[in-house]
């Protein structure tokens, strides 16, 4: 981490985009955003920020329509440079981003447009070339090989998870799991590992752990509770945003969260640390010794120290509805910063 470095946190009913120092979590501004934003995408080489619309109101199961914008911030500037339609395509949600071809990819739930899939759009014009069909209703979040050849997209509604050839933009496989939730990628792309089942159907919460050579689960890890948000950090640190229910069902009050870590390879648990009420996404730094949850819920974001597993501050995000902190963004400080 180095002076100058920011973290970005979506605030999904806000609508807004809070900016904070990474270093000492002062707040730095806040900007004003469509409704309803949710996931975040850093791109270095033209230091902006993707950030997908997703409904216009509501969430996944009940929403008052979906949208179909990605909106680009500049991530120095703090401001809105473009709004990409998407349209006919609609509920824009998981970006992942192959920043050496300069292809950012968008997962897209089933519509007019045609079944759920992702959209291939061009970081230097920001047109879209190309759309992958997932074989699925609803893909919602979607991670790539660090090599750039493979995708992998969970699925609400389907029991498996996509494997798309990023070669050829096709569907090459399906991984059977229950309905999937958040997905990473490791950093030697050995592995994908991915939370099921989705929220509210009847099977046992794990991690299912996917070689991506035969795209086989070899291991599970299984969870005392509902996981959404995984996330694998630059050391191979596996986190995961575990929710936590009054009387351990999910249709029970809400209480904190937790965060929990599992050693690179072996996945054996490092430690756990309480969050905020009900973790949707995961961020960490550059360097992997820090981890942020935001906590839709709550509507905070905890920073924890990786090495210790000790909370080292709990940043409050303003909201104006029922859904808070969502997606997360860090930053590393551009040219001419200070520290850079």
């Amino acid at each position: 981490m180095r002076n100058g470095d920011v973290l970005v946190v979506v605030s999904q009913s806000g609508p807004t985009a809070s900016f904070f120092d990474a270093i000492t979590y002062q707040p730095l501004g806040i900007l004003e955003l469509p409704s309803e934003p949710h996931e975040l995408c850093f791109d270095p080489e033209h230091r902006v920020l993707y950030c997908t619309i997703t409904y216009r109101s509501g969430y996944y199961d009940e929403n008052s329509g979906r949208a179909h914008e990605i909106v680009v911030i500049d991530a120095d500037a703090r401001e809105v440079v473009d709004v990409v339609d998407l349209a006919p395509e609609h509920g824009p949600h998981g970006l992942a981003l192959d920043a050496e071809n300069r292809r950012l990819y968008v997962s897209v739930e089933a519509g007019p447009a045609g079944p759920g899939g992702v959209l291939v759009l061009d970081t230097k014009t920001r047109k879209q070339v190309g759309r992958i069909d997932t074989g699925a209703p609803g893909p919602h979040w979607f991670v790539i090989t660090p090599d750039g050849r493979r995708g992998y997209a969970s699925n609400k509604e389907a029991p498996f998870v996509s494997v798309v050839d990023l070669e050829t933009d096709r569907l090459v496989h399906q991984v059977p799991v229950p309905g999937s939730e958040g997905i990473a990628a490791t950093p030697d792309g050995k592995h994908i590992c991915v939370a099921t089942p989705k929220a509210g159907l009847d099977a046992p919460t794990s991690i299912e752990v996917i070689d991506t050579e035969t795209n086989a689960v070899v291991r599970t890890i299984p969870t005392e509770g509902l996981v959404l948000p995984v996330h694998i950090t630059s050391a191979g640190v596996l986190l995961i945003g575990e929710s936590r229910f009054a009387g351990g069902s999910p249709f029970g009050r809400q209480e904190p969260g937790r965060l929990l870590g599992y050693a690179p390879g072996t996945y054996e648990p490092l430690g756990s640390v309480e969050v905020g009420t009900f973790p949707l996404t995961i961020a960490s730094s550059p360097d992997g010794t820090r981890a942020y949850v935001s906590a839709v819920a709550s509507s905070t974001v905890s920073v924890i120290d990786l090495e210790t597993h000790r909370t080292v501050a709990t940043l409050p995000i303003d909201r104006r509805g029922e859904a808070g902190a969502h997606g997360l963004a860090y930053i590393p400080a551009g040219r001419g910063c200070l520290g850079s």
